[in-house]
């Protein structure tokens, strides 16, 4: 490898880490956020939420290298620009089309690193964090209620809590809807009244529409029969028969509810694999599959392109980028974070839009997905060309060159 070729290299080495973590830590910010909240409020293990997280990494990290790779590129070229090393590296021989060697092999590796994200890892990580999730809400489903919200993941239940107290077992301000037919789980447990005395009392859900309150109570988790066990304490019973003909208001110091916690986990154990979930072999399958039941198979497809597509984008960013990056400018590293930006957002919109348009099937999918890179292989087939010119305005054709080469050996004396 030639000297120029390493000194570029390393010259888009640091920038396009430093964009790999700048952007990366944007995407993060939300689900940083969300960390916290299940690690401080609701006593999920900080081990295990870091093990989520290194599902969702694939997917940032497949956005995040082709912005990384033209920020990357958009600054290099920018410093080498501000140095007037392009004009040095110009005036040794080197053409803008032979510069752009190392930047090609780079962006190449970048494309290639990409589309091993986006076809294997990614559709693991998924597949990876929708198992975790389950996992998670199977051993610690407290975890899924919140306060100040009204909870409906338990079937024929709605849940209300005022506050919760870290580390989310401890609930106060409590209001529960139960419209739960008998014979499944409406049965109340060993309440006890405000006089002391036990009853046993079953929540008529058949004919009747109770609203249980209580000032505070605690969650057991049952993990192995799938139940939680939601104990009340200084609270009552409001009941309204379904007729609206009569009520009953029984307080009580203690009460049971069972959460069953079967019907809330079937739709992350028995759901079927989204197309984000899928590699390229279990994505054809789906297609033929769909299409020979007559159906369409527009996010499938989509799926598909859009995992070659964002791959191929490292290669038209890295000929958008040079081009770019070479105009003569004073701030580098602020330009070539701003034009970057710029670029990225106008990319990703266009893809969105497209995707959009192909799942709903109003586009086909492969113009929906490749029509961003289509668009900007344009623009940079049109930089690049006037860029070159650019850098070759002012010096002698190739004809000039034979010419005055033959003057100089028709005028060199002969010897005697």
């Amino acid at each position: 490898m030639k000297i120029v070729d390493r000194y570029v290299l390393r010259e888009l080495a640091v920038p396009f880490l430093l964009g790999i973590g700048v952007f990366t830590s944007i995407l993060l910010i939300v689900r940083i956020l969300k960390l916290v909240e299940m690690v401080v409020n609701r006593g999920v293990p900080l081990l295990q939420m870091l093990q989520l997280f290194s599902y969702i990494f694939p997917a940032f990290l497949e956005v995040t290298l082709p912005m990384a790779l033209l920020l990357a590129i958009l600054v290099a070229f920018g410093r080498l620009s501000a140095d007037s090393e392009i004009i040095a590296l110009r005036a040794c021989g080197f053409s803008l089309y032979r510069l752009m060697v190392p930047v090609c092999g780079f962006a190449l590796a970048a494309a290639v690193l990409t589309f091993f994200l986006s076809v294997y890892a990614r559709p693991w990580g998924n597949e990876m964090l929708r198992t975790g999730l389950y996992d998670i809400v199977k051993e610690r489903a407290s975890a899924g209620i919140k306060a100040k919200v009204f909870n409906d993941d338990f079937p024929g239940l709605v849940i209300y809590v005022d506050r919760i107290e870290p580390p989310g077992n401890h609930l106060y301000g409590i209001m529960v809807s139960d419209r739960r037919e008998i014979g499944g789980d409406a049965q109340a447990a060993e309440v006890t009244e405000a006089t002391g005395a036990a009853v046993g009392r079953a929540i008529d859900a058949t004919n009747e529409v109770n609203t249980v309150y209580a000032h505070h109570g605690t969650i057991y988790s049952r993990p192995d029969e799938q139940f939680l066990t939601l104990r009340l304490e200084d609270g009552g019973i409001y009941s309204v028969s379904r007729g609206g003909e009569g009520f009953e208001d029984t307080t009580f110091q203690t009460m049971d509810i069972n959460l069953d916690l079967t019907m809330a986990l079937a739709d992350l154990q028995a759901r079927e694999k989204e197309a984000s979930e899928m590699q390229l072999g279990e994505l054809r399958e789906a297609i033929v599959a769909k299409r020979t039941g007559g159906e369409p198979a527009f996010v499938e497809r989509v799926e598909l392109h859009r995992k070659l597509s964002i791959p191929f984008a490292c290669l038209v960013f890295a000929a958008l980028g040079v081009p770019l990056g070479i105009q003569p400018t004073r701030a580098v590293h602020s330009r070539g974070f701003s034009v970057s930006l710029a670029l990225i957002f106008l990319y990703y919109l266009l893809l969105t839009l497209g995707q959009n348009l192909g799942e709903r099937g109003a586009v086909h999918p492969l113009v929906a997905v490749w029509i961003p890179n289509v668009i900007l292989s344009m623009v940079a087939a049109y930089l690049l060309s006037r860029a070159a010119r650019d850098m070759t305005a002012g010096r002698p054709s190739w004809l000039q060159k034979a010419t005055a080469t033959l003057h100089r050996l028709r005028t060199r004396p002969q010897p005697t």
